[in-house]
């Protein structure tokens, strides 16, 4: 039985500035975490066409906003994140592998509304925190804490999510670099018309392309206690009008 190779870097997690250089940062795991911030719930009936699939807008894309619709693609196997892999032991059953179930969802009205309200309960009912994932090993990612970082939201949401009959395999924990350098952890949820981000930084649903975000691993759908590296595009995707309402809201 193959050991389960763990990213030990991560044992410190702040959301702070990072101290270590950027590039420690890309080959390590969640070491940052940002805060969370609210938005209004008005954003969700304003950029519910950002969910919506077949609508208009779907519709009238030009040929370059296709690519929008392009999943991640995994690169080669990398360290898994250590407080995964102490996630893993205290949270058996959510990672677990089921060989038989689908990778991807359809993303009808009826899974897209279960998608907007669990990420909007998950995000207003977990106090942002910083945490601290020193040696004495105190803090770990927890599913529905009272207060938490980035990383329990991201857990939190994807439980719930399979508590709702959704496929693990399809509910895959991502790592990615924000825009001032600071780790980051997601929920990525693979649809048959794309990838879309459960992020605990914006009530908005959006295309993992139209995050700002370096993309930096992903975990396996295959087996959910090993990650990967995420290759990065080779084209950088256009901005399409739903791209641009999106970036207004995050201001």
């Amino acid at each position: 039985m193959a050991r389960m190779r763990a990213d030990y870097s991560n044992r410190s997690l702040s959301c702070s500035k990072p101290k270590s250089t950027w590039l420690e940062n890309a080959v390590a795991s969640v070491t940052r975490c940002v805060m969370a911030r609210r938005f209004p719930s008005m954003y969700l009936t304003m950029f519910v066409g950002a969910l919506s699939i077949g609508s208009a807008d779907a519709r009238s894309r030009s040929p370059q906003d296709s690519n929008l619709l392009t999943p991640i693609v995994n690169a080669a196997p990398t360290l898994t994140p250590f407080q995964h892999v102490r996630f893993c032991l205290r949270y058996p059953s959510d990672c677990k592998s089921n060989p038989a179930e689908n990778d991807h969802i359809d993303l009808d009205a009826e899974t897209s509304e279960l998608l907007k309200r669990v990420n909007h309960s998950v995000n207003m009912s977990i106090i942002p925190t910083r945490k601290s994932y020193g040696r004495n090993l105190g803090d770990g990612w927890t599913i529905a804490p009272d207060m938490g970082d980035c990383n329990d939201y991201a857990v939190t949401k994807r439980h719930k999510l399979i508590e709702k009959g959704l496929p693990s395999k399809a509910l895959r924990l991502a790592v990615v670099r924000t825009a001032s350098g600071i780790g980051h952890l997601v929920l990525v949820v693979v649809t048959k018309k794309g990838d879309i981000v459960m992020d605990d930084l914006t009530e908005v649903i959006r295309p993992w392309q139209s995050t700002d975000y370096d993309w930096l691993k992903i975990q396996s759908a295959t087996d959910s206690k090993f990650w990967h590296e995420i290759k990065r595009p080779a084209v950088r995707r256009s901005v399409s009008q739903a791209d641009r309402w999106v970036r207004l809201a995050d201001r």
